[in-house]
């Protein structure tokens, strides 16, 4: 550590130029974008960085000091938060990837930036495992965040410059990191108020898991910018004009909404990208500040709906009632020339910096560092509530929960005293009761709204006041679960589920052992499991918990137990099957797969394969291989709905594989097609797919409804390209509107 503790002081190693000055671009955007600036700090951090990856290169070939320079300077533009997280952000990788040791960061920086270390890199830890659904990993990640919240900040910034850079990796590891950050990171930055992050995040998301739509999206909307820009001046201009009028000192302008939206909005609303017609919106930015800022969003809106006609279901106020993550803004939708919605924005210039740059642009506007420390102490109070219960719950819904309503639009539920708490949309009763404290939630027996008794399960809306009637005697009902949506409600109830569970399944074990106790028997714990896989059990532990709840009897199971042994079945458990099946399913899966996949690489014809019936891929899509229980390799595309929850939970069961270049093999594909319910149409339709290629039908169903034709058909095809070919010449179809590629919504996790 001595040669570091030089390089600290600039001496002993010489820094490319072009480094140098990227240094120069991050101070003097530090200057700009921070309070307060520990220029020196700065520097020793870049030294000590690029001296610690002096022999370190990315997948792209250049120097690694380049990455730890965008991460830091990510940090300052995007989230501006203090210099301490600017130097732990050059200095993220050092613990985790060099020599350098913990010790000697917090001997030289200090604790504050060597705990930001710390947590950095156990987060990084936790991610290099391929199973990154396991939910100790994202307890890890949530513990690194309660540590420090410039953790996550830093986090962010590193998540971000990666994707940046994903194109780098193999496309099965773009599709892995991809599918991660749509399901935690963009989620988490969304919930702490990081707008542009969060977008960026999601779009780039999109263009690995989902290239061919980010590319329809991408090429549709620059067809359609001249005529978008035309629009937005025809709008602007007049409203332009009145607000310089009545003396505003302002911004206006419009902005596409980010890509991913528009596309979740495709896919909710089942259309293709020329019939969405609220993809931008105007955004209008004021000058004046505090009280008399709000003032002027008010006038504004006023002149706003002066001079366009207001759509007053669709007007939100979260200037008097902000979002739970600081975001404030007044959101309203009329209509514009020729009778076109126009979402409008009114935000002054503080609440559009908190509401691109979140929880952190709080920290610019106070005097006082603790008078910032309320948005702060709320999100590390919901992280922190995450962390509560310290049982280990099954991954996939632990990472289901962890992730749940952080994109929904938020309600405002007011308690009988008048206090205000935000919950997610489709809220119930039980969920404010476990927001209120987790002992009301668990006690609740019923609940008024607005002065009226309502089910448990009632859906609350915006404004509604909740009072929640208690009793000792009563416990969380496992009925609960089916209908709350907060992740604390679902963990909670789960938790007491699951408690009363382990209960049984202690209570179904003594009563076993103690009656081999009065026989004098013995039965081993392996024995024990074969045992439970004879009589049809998943394992041990369910039949411990039926013996616990009555539902299987202690008798039978001594009676089938003695046969058993009496047979001395030496046959092995299912599970211990299935595990060495995992390990050796390349040497032992046995044939009659099919000759157009490449598996890790290679083809195999003495591998199982199926093609998956939840999105049925055919060559062309971007695929991955999911081994399942029988040892046969599952073909998925990487855009199926069942994915990200493979990806995320079952990671260790996923596996490359891509399209080999073998002819004459035919796959299953469906179309649904939508247009004019008119005579002979049907009969065009089956013309026009049997004639292109000679492409043959499986199957086709029909449904009319006012008009309206909707048909589904499953056919055969080569490939991609194949079905490109026939979705073209149906579009040409006389009184065809829509031809889209259609997926069956099945849950294949693992269970076949």
């Amino acid at each position: 550590m001595i040669e570091a503790s030089t390089i600290l002081k600039g001496n002993g190693i010489r820094i490319e130029e072009k480094y140098e000055e990227r240094l120069e671009d991050l101070l003097a955007s530090c200057r700009a974008n921070l309070k307060t600036v520990d220029e020196e700090l700065i520097k020793r951090a870049f030294r000590l960085s690029y001296w610690a990856h002096r022999n370190d290169h990315r997948a792209s070939g250049e120097l690694y000091i380049a990455h730890p320079l965008e991460v830091a300077k990510i940090y300052v533009e995007q989230i501006g938060f203090d210099d301490i997280g600017v130097a732990a952000a050059l200095l993220h990788d050092v613990v985790e990837d060099t020599d350098l040791s913990l010790e000697f960061i917090r001997e030289t920086f200090g604790d504050s930036l060597a705990s930001i270390i710390d947590g950095l890199t156990k987060m990084s830890t936790a991610f290099e495992t391929r199973d990154v659904g396991n939910a100790e990993n994202v307890r890890k990640l949530l513990l690194s965040m309660a540590s420090d919240i410039r953790v996550i900040f830093v986090k962010f910034a590193d998540r971000l410059h990666n994707m940046r850079t994903l194109g780098s990796l193999a496309p099965h590891k773009q599709v892995k990191i991809a599918t991660e950050t749509l399901t935690l990171f963009a989620p988490l930055a969304h919930r702490f108020g990081f707008f542009t992050i969060k977008s960026e995040l999601e779009d780039l998301c999109l263009a690995y898991i989902h290239p061919e739509e980010y590319k329809q999206i991408t090429s549709g909307l620059r067809d359609r910018k001249k005529e978008r820009d035309t629009y937005v001046k025809q709008f602007i201009d007049p409203l332009r004009d009145r607000l310089q009028t009545e003396g505003f000192d302002f911004e206006i302008y419009g902005r596409s909404k980010n890509l991913y939206s528009i596309f979740r909005k495709m896919k909710r609303q089942d259309k293709p990208l020329k019939e969405i017609y609220d993809i931008f919106a105007i955004r209008i930015v004021l000058s004046g500040e505090g009280s008399k800022g709000k003032e002027e969003c008010w006038r504004v809106y006023s002149i706003i709906t002066d001079l366009y006609k207001p759509l007053t279901e669709r007007f939100r106020d979260f200037v008097s009632v902000p979002k739970s993550n600081g975001y404030q803004s007044l959101h309203t939708t009329v209509l514009g020339p020729n009778g076109k919605r126009v979402e409008v924005q009114i935000r002054t210039r503080e609440m559009h910096e908190i509401a691109e740059k979140g929880v952190a642009a709080h920290w610019k506007y106070k005097e006082h560092v603790n008078s910032a420390d309320s948005e702060m102490d709320s999100l590390l109070m919901w992280v922190r509530d995450l962390l509560e219960n310290p049982e280990v719950e099954k991954a996939a819904d632990f990472v289901k929960d962890f992730s749940l309503n952080l994109y929904d639009e938020e309600i405002y539920i007011f308690t009988p005293k008048g206090d205000v708490h935000s919950l997610p949309s489709g809220a119930c009763p039980v969920d404010f009761a476990y927001l209120v404290h987790s002992e009301i939630g668990s006690h609740c027996i019923g609940a008024k709204v607005n002065g009226k008794m309502v089910p448990l399960s009632y859906t609350l809306t915006s404004g509604d006041q909740v009072e929640i009637i208690t009793s000792k005697k009563q416990q969380p009902n496992p009925d609960w679960i089916k209908f709350v949506v907060t992740q604390k409600a679902r963990s909670r109830i789960r938790h007491w589920i699951n408690e009363k569970r382990r209960k049984a399944t202690e209570h179904g074990r003594d009563l076993w052992e103690k009656r081999l106790a009065k026989l004098g028997m013995e039965v081993t714990d392996a024995e024990m499991g074969r045992i439970s896989t004879k009589l049809r059990f998943p394992n041990t532990q369910q039949l411990y918990f039926e013996l616990g709840s009555g539902l299987y009897e202690v008798n039978d199971l001594l009676k089938a137990t003695k046969g058993m042994l009496k047979d001395d079945d030496p046959e092995k458990s299912e599970s211990e099957s299935l595990r060495l099946q995992y390990e050796s399913f390349l040497s032992s899966a046995q044939s009659s797969g099919s000759p157009g996949l490449l598996i890790d690489g290679e083809l195999h014809t003495d591998i199982k394969t199926e093609y998956s019936t939840c999105c049925n891929p055919i060559p062309g899509d971007s695929v991955f291989g999911f081994i399942s229980k029988t040892g046969a390799i599952k073909v998925h595309r990487v855009s199926c709905a069942n994915a990200p929850n493979l990806m995320l939970n079952l990671a260790d069961r996923i596996i490359p594989v891509e399209w080999s270049r073998q002819k004459d093999v035919h796959f299953v594909s469906a179309l649904r097609i939508m247009g004019e319910d008119r005579v002979g149409i049907l009969s065009d339709l089956t013309q026009v797919i049997s004639k292109t290629l000679k492409t043959n039908i499986r199957s086709i169903t029909v449904s009319t409804d006012d008009g309206v034709f909707v048909g589904n058909v499953v056919l055969f095809v080569s490939d991609l390209e194949h079905l490109r070919r026939l979705i073209d010449r149906i579009k040409k179809v006389d009184g065809i509107h829509g031809v889209y590629r259609y997926e069956e919504q099945n849950d294949e996790s693992g269970l076949r």
